[in-house]
């Protein structure tokens, strides 16, 4: 039986970081570690988010303990963890804000090892779209901690907006952008194009995959129209090839064939489960 158990994190810059651990009852003896694997969501995104909590489960039966966590500025929180009512934080957000956010899961990860059968020293990322972005760069940045890292649709770049959308950003001090699923505009204040525009080096992710010497498994959909199989080819292509692998799934979209609320998993999320949990089992523990 999966054991599912919710664990507030706390980041001196942004606040309480609301994740979830997920781990089996068969391993929770405390004096048995099991590797964790640490998942990020992407844009608009959120821990809860369609078929993830369906990732998290497959991956805790196969012996991995998994902890999900929610971005402190993604819109959403622990009271209403499915809806935007935070929308005045979500316009607030940063990039340097997630990384922050990031370090500081990692950073906790030896206390929760202290009170639930994890591995601190066993640790792998999961990054889902722009959580991809960020995990290669935490992953770049931490190399003492992190031992092997998936992304799932990630982008390779964080500048994303053409000169059109600066220049209206800066005219009006932010930028709308629409939610289909909710019918929401979500907006998003200067300060966002400012981090991007003042932090180029740090937020290069081609760069950050280039140093990586860690297993490191991108899986893209080639039907994806939010991000297209194009950025997972320049991950790959500048990756050192010693340690990475590149899965390009056909007949699929961004989030795998997935969609919220969760209505099943079909033959493309399960693909990815099953390479991540082969790639995670091969590297971790």
């Amino acid at each position: 039986m999966n054991i599912k158990q919710n664990v507030q994190i706390y980041s001196v810059l942004s606040g309480i970081i609301d994740a979830t651990l997920y781990f089996n009852s068969i391993t929770s003896d405390k004096n048995v570690k099991i590797p964790l694997i640490v998942f990020a969501h992407g844009f608009k995104g959120f821990k809860d988010w369609g078929g993830f909590p369906y990732l998290y489960s497959k991956l805790s039966e196969s012996g991995f303990a998994v902890l999900s966590f929610n971005f402190t500025h993604n819109g959403v929180n622990n009271t209403s963890p499915e809806e935007f009512s935070e929308l005045d934080k979500f316009a607030e957000n940063t990039h340097s804000i997630e990384l922050n956010d990031y370090f500081s899961v990692l950073n906790y990860i030896p206390e929760l090892a202290e009170k639930y059968p994890v591995d601190k020293d066993q640790v792998g990322l999961i990054g889902h779209s722009r959580g991809g972005g960020l995990s290669i760069i935490t992953a770049a940045e931490n190399s003492g901690i992190v031992k092997a890292l998936v992304t799932l649709a990630s982008v390779a770049d964080f500048d994303r907006y053409t000169a059109e959308q600066k220049k209206r950003w800066r005219q009006n001090g932010s930028i709308e952008m629409p939610n289909t699923r909710t019918n929401q505009l979500m907006k998003m204040n200067v300060t966002l194009l400012d981090d991007i525009e003042k932090n180029k080096e740090r937020f290069n992710i081609t760069a950050a995959v280039s140093r990586l010497k860690i297993p490191y498994m991108i899986i893209h959909g080639k039907e994806d129209l939010a991000v297209k199989y194009t950025d997972a080819e320049k991950i790959y292509y500048s990756s050192d090839k010693e340690f990475s692998e590149l899965c390009i799934i056909e007949n699929t979209g961004h989030t795998f064939g997935t969609e919220h609320p969760f209505k099943g998993s079909n033959r493309s999320f399960d693909e990815v489960i099953v390479l991540t949990t082969a790639f995670f089992k091969k590297f971790l523990g």
